[in-house]
């Protein structure tokens, strides 16, 4: 019975680590397309500035004749216009407007960066100038803003400073792609099929090989400098993972998996975990070629 229960509570924790993970890539997905209807909301708020400007009681000359450049930007209404981003938009019911204060902080950074002051200034309107506009922010002011990071904080517990950067490059990405003319610019969740079905195969496969690796990393690790019991769980975590896609995933070299993990260690491990794992996964992954278990470039 005792058996019994404990397998069933494993199979649990993986079914629910299995659809946490499945929700952390739905809401990474969310947050790219909120960062594109960032960029019209802002917008908007901008225009209706202007607007209520020239209906004031005594309007000034600037107010009755304000640069529209801004609120003008071809790159927005690509945005607007693009049926794809619109359907998703609504089908999350994703909107900046109910948060006007914060959206009016953004658009005062943005409004006094000197991004925008050059961009207004400019006497050049076309798609390249107002696309470069919005990739300027994104990399200059945006990606970085701690303000724009602590909201998104708040709103979602799967968003952190690392989504913010990813999500942020996508959105450089895709204003890259509208540039150019593509016309399929909003990007999708998944490359293809065998994009979607990546990390639940992978995550299976770490889970199947927990035990295995296990022992293929406390064989590695050198004891004179290093005690396996006290290993960190996140450096071992990242390891048995890369261990799975050395040992699973023909159409990833061994090099690619080797610099991603240890990429991904300097980014969530201690200052001394990169060179250790490297290390450990180096002479596993070595010797495993050599013996034949791994068979791949």
């Amino acid at each position: 019975m005792f058996y019994n229960y404990m397998l069933t509570h494993e199979i649990k924790s993986a079914t629910m680590a299995r659809d946490e993970l499945q929700q952390s890539f739905e809401k990474s997905y969310e947050l790219y397309n909120y960062l594109l209807k960032f960029i019209i909301d802002v917008t908007d708020l901008q225009d209706r500035y202007l607007d209520e400007a020239k209906h004031k009681f005594l309007p000034s000359h600037e107010d009755l004749n304000p640069n529209p450049k801004f609120v003008d930007n071809e790159l927005v209404q690509a945005l607007r216009d693009n049926e794809q981003l619109q359907q998703y938009i609504n089908d999350h019911k994703l909107s900046w407007r109910d948060n006007e204060l914060f959206l009016k902080l953004m658009l005062n950074k943005i409004t006094s960066s000197d991004i925008y002051q050059e961009y207004m200034s400019s006497g050049i309107s076309d798609l390249d100038s107002d696309c470069n506009l919005w990739r300027q922010l994104f990399k200059r002011l945006l990606i970085d803003d701690d303000d724009l990071l602590e909201e998104l904080e708040n709103e979602s517990v799967y968003w952190s400073s690392d989504d913010l950067d990813f999500m942020g490059q996508f959105v450089i990405k895709t204003i890259g792609r509208i540039n150019s003319g593509d016309p399929n610019p909003i990007m999708p969740m998944y490359k293809d099929d065998e994009d979607s079905e990546f990390g639940d195969k992978l995550f299976s496969s770490a889970i199947d090989q927990q035990e295995l690796n296990d022992s293929t990393i406390n064989h590695y690790i050198d004891t004179r400098h290093w005690e396996a019991d006290r290993t960190a769980l996140i450096d071992r975590a990242i390891m048995l993972v890369a261990l799975a896609e050395a040992r699973g995933f023909e159409s990833i070299p061994t090099s690619v998996t080797l610099n991603e993990y240890i990429e991904i260690a300097k980014l969530y491990s201690s200052p001394n975990s990169s060179a250790f794992i490297n290390g450990v996964l180096n002479a596993a992954i070595r010797d495993m070629k050599n013996q034949g278990i791994i068979m791949k470039p």
